[in-house]
């Protein structure tokens, strides 16, 4: 069998990956607007249900969460109704899925929030990036420093988001605290500029982290709780001046909840990085003992070698997942891959999404 390393089977606290090639999570904006996934969805997961886990697509934790057009919830009773049949489709097929809590803080348009409101962050700094909305790619609204109500509503919002993804039938969460979403603005001090005590030291811009994972941890369990950080990126204008400080003392956190992985996204291709990443994702990497993954730019054969060579305990595939729903397979067999389409990346219905032939189709 090709790569050895990556079809070993691995404990991610409550459940055991029958292999260690993951299914990354992929905004796909198929989702109706208020939220609910549509029922394409349970086949696109279905056919990718082979990976040892699927980590889905960003679910908002709240109305107020949203960022980008038809990205689903898992907030509202209908969105749990909605994701029964796609995790229940994962489950017969064999497989195990996790979903990703988001909530994108100032990375929103007023035309996607509640009454037209403002976006919220740590501080009143709007982002020099895109974001996207019925009129098509657009500059974020400039958002309002989250008042301490704001604070804590939004972390009961995680409890409360987990738990309906329990009831969901999710098999795990991910909390989404990477790509200069909510969590990342408040632990970077490019972003944060409070001068309470969520802002300012390290103790106060980990605080939310911290807030957040209590919460969600005592809603469902350490071991049904898993987190991504991108300590090296510096993705929507999400930069800070030390990110081996302020990433050596999120991990330090993360670590004292003792979740069940981390997810690292240590590259992204043709998005800005630290100038010192190398540096940042080893320091990362240096402070967690427990189960690792990694993503960014990785193909089968340096999978195999950050696996076997114990950098990581698992690899999560991004567009590679995407273009190639029997992706197992296909490394099992070292197969050919089929390139992504990017045009087909966000909106839209079964072009891009679940047409992708499969090895046998293929071949």
């Amino acid at each position: 069998m090709a790569h050895d390393a990556l079809f070993q089977p691995l404990k991610i606290g409550a459940i055991t990956a029958p292999n260690r090639i993951f299914m990354a999570p992929l905004t796909r904006n198929r989702s109706h607007s208020d939220g609910v996934p549509k029922p394409l969805a349970v086949e696109y997961y279905r056919q990718r249900a082979a990976a040892g886990l699927i980590i889905s697509e960003g679910a908002q934790i709240s109305p107020f969460a949203k960022g980008y057009l038809d990205t689903p919830g898992i907030y509202t009773d209908a969105q749990v109704e909605a994701w029964k049949p796609i995790t229940k489709a994962v489950h017969e097929a064999g497989g195990r899925i996790a979903c990703q809590l988001w909530h994108v803080g100032r990375i929103s348009h007023v035309s996607l929030l509640p009454e037209g409101g403002a976006p919220v962050g740590p501080s009143a700094l709007q982002a020099k990036t895109k974001t996207f909305t019925a009129e098509g790619f657009a500059d974020p609204s400039m958002p309002r420093a989250m008042t301490l109500e704001d604070i804590k509503a939004t972390v009961a919002d995680y409890a409360h988001a987990a738990k309906q993804a329990m009831a969901a039938g999710f098999d795990m969460v991910e909390i989404h605290s990477a790509n200069g979403y909510l969590i990342d603005q408040f632990l970077r001090d490019g972003t944060n500029q409070r001068t309470d005590e969520y802002g300012g030291s390290l103790e106060n811009r980990t605080r939310l982290l911290s807030e957040v994972c209590a919460a969600v941890t005592k809603a469902i369990g350490a071991d049904r709780t898993g987190i991504r950080l991108s300590p090296a990126g510096e993705y929507q204008d999400a930069v800070d001046s030390n990110p081996v400080a302020t990433f050596t003392a999120a991990v330090k956190v993360i670590k004292s909840f003792e979740l069940a992985y981390l997810h690292v996204i240590e590259m992204m291709p043709r998005s800005p990085m630290a100038a010192n990443a190398d540096e940042v994702n080893a320091a990362v990497r240096a402070g967690w003992d427990g189960v690792y993954i990694v993503n960014g730019g990785y193909l089968p054969a340096a999978a195999e070698t950050a696996v076997a060579t114990g950098h990581a305990d698992a690899v999560a595939f991004g567009t590679t997942y995407l273009a190639n729903p029997d992706l197992v397979e296909r490394i099992r067999r070292d197969a050919p891959l089929n390139a992504p389409n990017p045009k087909t990346f966000y909106g839209g219905g079964a072009e891009g999404y679940t047409d992708y032939p499969a090895l046998q189709a293929a071949q």
